[in-house]
């Protein structure tokens, strides 16, 4: 991953989204209000909080949104770590709910860190508050899709599912046909834990995290949710954030 610099990253992050045109890439031109299928503009008004990585572009911009039937796209946000990427010694660094979603541990895969990476922007970013994590959500059936945890933003109760863009080898183009086979699996399994989460682990809607590896990756992305028919996309929000600096962990964990 190449390292962009601390105060170039909004720039950077403004280059790698050639199709922000006020269609709601969510580039500061509104005030939070959706336009079209919900897809999120506005220009955040809160600075992020401390803690580890460098926080750069809007923050909170999730407003109506979280209770719309309509899904919404957001990319705005970029975290660089700079030359200190994530080990056991940061733990401390990460927010509360953080440092539980590592402790406690996922159902099973190699994405605890990027799972706590995610709720530490969201907490940092939005004023996220870790509800439950992975293994303590019920569900009513017991063969299903899961969802990763659950927050409270403004008082609203959402799931929140991250995915990776990181291809290998390293240095390797994101594909179309790649970004969609991730984005629409994740977007397949939404539904399906929607429907089957205990009434009382229930959520109002569910956030796709995009972890991007490449700011080049975010329109990828963009072109693939464009390409998404309604009943996909659902009233789902898809939150793309950019990783800077030395950010591997994040492929690996």
């Amino acid at each position: 991953m190449r390292f962009l610099g601390g105060p170039a990253l909004v720039l950077a992050f403004a280059l790698a989204c050639p199709a922000s045109s006020g269609e709601g890439e969510g580039e500061g031109e509104g005030e939070g209000e959706g336009e079209g299928e919900g897809e999120g503009e506005g220009e955040g008004e809160g600075d992020p909080a401390p803690g580890f990585g460098i926080i750069s572009g809007a923050c909170d911009i999730l407003d109506a949104e979280l209770t719309s039937a309509q899904p919404s796209f957001f990319a705005d946000v970029a975290i660089d770590f700079g030359a200190n990427p994530y080990d056991d010694a940061d733990l401390e660094l990460l927010s509360a709910g953080a440092q539980e979603i590592i402790t406690d541990g996922n159902a099973g895969g190699s994405s605890v860190v990027s799972e706590a990476i995610t709720f530490d922007l969201l907490a940092r970013c939005e004023g996220a508050s870790l509800i439950k994590t992975e293994n303590e959500i019920e569900y009513t059936v017991a063969d299903t899709k899961i969802t990763d945890f659950t927050v409270a933003i403004d008082g609203v109760v959402v799931a929140v599912n991250p995915v990776r863009t990181f291809v290998f080898p390293a240095g390797s183009p994101l594909t179309f046909v790649k970004a969609l086979r991730r984005l629409e699996g994740k977007l397949d399994d939404v539904l399906i834990s929607s429907a089957n989460v205990a009434p009382a682990d229930a959520w109002s809607k569910q956030i796709i995290a995009v972890i991007a590896a490449e700011p080049e990756h975010v329109q990828v992305v963009r072109d693939v949710w464009d390409s998404l028919d309604a009943v996909t996309r659902h009233d789902t929000i898809v939150y793309v954030y950019v990783t800077l600096g030395d950010d591997a962990f994040i492929a690996a964990n």
